[in-house]
């Protein structure tokens, strides 16, 4: 792989539980892909760990037959050892290798089957290179090694750099060092038709993570998943609540959950994406909707500072140990970093939808200075022409701030960049929804300032009517923004699904946006396309502009719901659990938007993260469309 270029991902194997993940090939080897290697936090501190098997003194590599995802956190792997059999044409000596992933710590359960009728004696050599490279250099396909020392003994050595660690354990085995790596060896001794068996440890360690492992099991454990009568709704239900399991984190100071955005990149706090997945998750667990609501009140801005995009009342867009640099695009986020124009309104919108979900009232009492302050940064931030806009004003943050945040996402049909102050569709509608579920929360805890907030939503409502709509080749529908100069940017694209069941539309434009979103240019049959095959820029693997996610899809399809439109949100549904299907039920971050008229399934987008915790909680969301 050239240096500079983003590892791929779609052909790994992962093994996780946040804060911590292995990623390796599907002979069960870390080091033989870009991405491979064993994360704790932003650092991967293994890059490499291949298992041999000795042959008359030679090194011979186990035949991968099978794998094995038993759940988000543990992977098993099959192998033959063909050079260690007899000359019978059936396989009598298999590998077994079982990887299982706490946060932490990660074990590797060794064992060696034999139906030979002789005694059989062979040695497993394990080569694991040590790395404590930072996460965003191989994310940017230039990670630099860090410098570690080993200490310990024949079986255990504690590897350090720095104040991050790892100890390694094997108990039956001999630890020695060579070069750069360290080397585990068993000396496997096996009757006729019987087994061996060891195990080895990795316990790694940062002081400096700002996330922490939960304390608890998750509390949708045991629900009925069933839906109707399509199994597929079962299996990629049960597949995404272990990965949401697995995915969960608190801050090192609090019991409060949220869910990470995502693996491998973002095993952290997300506002926008934490929200939406808590949003999406709602139906089988209100709590971790009202303890992520608690985990972003504590952060919510306080004062204005450029540097950080913080202002008082927003809703933080991530949190890291420390600056995340994205080598190439000029972009240097701080640890702390508020350049989201969505997450505060979203906010209200998820504890308006919790309070009525029965998050208890006190909870909510709570939490009703904070929600003070995000509708009145939502009012301020709107400005003299009444609309959610965003800028980089620091010159090395997001150029774009809404969940499309790619420079490139914001485009005209010709396909040139719109240039800002953007101010996105989506964004009017959620802060639409916030002003009136917000002011209706007030009213409800007997709380003063409902009527303002009524009469703005009102106000803002008649502006968008009056200035995003167009009308081009493809129909009349909501543009994707408003560009610096109050321009509607003509683009059909997804976004415009987020506005249904916001109540920022009527109902005849509510159905007009379900139809184009449902039509031939917009559905691929797979989900909704992020934009339209009709726009000059559309391209079926761009990032932003022609795949398909599934959050998103999800969202439309909610909005739908809610908007009584039932058989266009069938028709989205169907789409995803199509998709859902090709990808064996674990649905990445995002795929390709090519027709399912013309292929069978969606080409992987290879740099897709996953799990991906909205990606995951859209399973939720279809089920419960169904069950409608």
């Amino acid at each position: 792989m050239s240096a500079g270029l983003q590892p791929f991902l779609s052909d790994a194997v992962v093994a996780l539980r946040a804060p911590t993940q292995v990623w390796s090939g599907r002979n069960g080897d870390v080091g033989g892909q870009p991405i491979d290697g064993v994360y704790h936090g932003d650092t991967r501190f293994v890059r490499e760990a291949v298992l041999t098997y000795s042959t008359a003194g030679e090194a011979s590599v186990p035949e991968t037959i099978s794998v094995g995802e038993v759940s988000a956190s543990a992977v098993s792997f099959t192998a033959l050892l063909r050079g260690i059999d007899d000359d019978w044409p059936d396989p009598k000596v298999r590998l077994e290798r079982v990887r299982t992933v706490a946060p932490g710590v990660i074990r590797e359960q060794l064992t060696v089957r034999s139906h030979l009728s002789t005694a059989l004696s062979t040695n497993l050599r394990l080569r694991l290179v040590p790395d404590f490279a930072p996460l965003q250099e191989v994310k940017a396909g230039a990670p630099r090694a860090g410098t570690w020392t080993a200490k310990g003994d024949a079986s255990t050595l504690r590897l350090e750099d720095g104040a991050t660690s790892m100890l390694l354990s094997a108990p039956a085995a001999h630890l020695s060092s060579e070069n750069d790596a360290v080397i585990v060896e068993w000396a496997v001794e096996c009757a006729p038709h019987s087994a061996w068996s060891a195990e080895w440890t990795l316990e790694v360690d940062d002081p400096g993570l700002v996330v922490a492992p939960p304390g608890a099991e998750p509390r949708w454990r045991g629900i009925d998943v069933l839906a109707g009568s399509d199994s597929r709704v079962r299996r990629w239900v049960d597949r995404a609540l272990s990965d949401l399991d697995a995915l969960r984190l608190t801050l090192p100071d609090s019991p409060d959950e949220f869910l990470a955005a995502g693996a491998p990149w973002f095993f952290t706090l997300f506002g926008r994406d934490s929200l939406w997945a808590a949003r999406l998750m709602l139906p089988v667990d209100p709590a971790i909707a009202a303890s992520t609501l608690r985990v972003l009140a504590r952060l919510q801005g306080t004062k204005t500072d450029p540097a950080t995009a913080e202002e008082p009342g927003k809703i933080l867009h991530e949190l890291r140990a420390g600056e995340l640099a994205m080598p190439g695009e000029g972009i240097l986020l701080p640890p702390v970093y508020y350049g989201t124009v969505d997450a505060t309104p979203l906010w209200v919108c998820l504890l308006a939808e919790a309070a009525a979900a029965g998050m208890a009232e006190d909870e909510v009492r709570e939490l009703v200075p904070a929600l003070r302050a995000a509708l009145d940064w939502i009012v301020t931030s709107a400005g003299d022409d009444g609309f959610l806009d965003y800028v980089d004003e620091s010159g090395r943050g997001l150029s774009n701030q809404g969940w499309k945040d790619s420079g490139d996402s914001i485009q005209w049909r010709d396909g040139t960049l719109a240039r800002g102050p953007i101010a996105l569709c989506e964004v009017q509608g959620y802060a639409y929804e916030a002003a009136v579920t917000g002011a209706a929360l007030l009213e409800s805890l007997g709380e003063d300032g409902s009527r303002p907030l009524r009469e703005w939503a009102t106000a803002l409502r008649r502006r968008f009517a009056d200035r995003f709509w167009v009308t081009t080749p493809e129909g009349r529908y909501p543009a994707i923004a408003l560009d610096r100069d109050g321009r509607p940017v003509d683009t059909l694209t997804s976004n415009i699904g987020h506005l249904l069941g916001t109540g920022i539309l009527d109902p005849d434009q509510a159905h007009d946006v379900a139809r184009l979103l449902t039509g031939r240019s917009m559905m691929s049959g797979f989900g909704v396309r992020t934009m339209s095959t009709g726009a000059a820029g559309y391209w079926p693997l761009s990032y932003h502009g022609g795949s398909v996610w599934a959050h998103d899809t999800a969202i439309t399809a909610r909005g739908m719901a809610r908007e009584g439109l039932r058989h266009e949100a069938l028709v989205v549904v169907d789409g995803l659990l199509a998709a859902a299907e090709t990808f064996a039920f674990r649905m990445p971050e995002l795929y390709s938007g090519d027709d399912r008229s013309t292929t069978v399934a969606p080409a992987p987008y290879p740099a897709a993260c996953r799990p991906q915790a909205w990606s995951a909680a859209a399973a939720v969301t279809c089920r419960e469309i169904l069950r409608i």
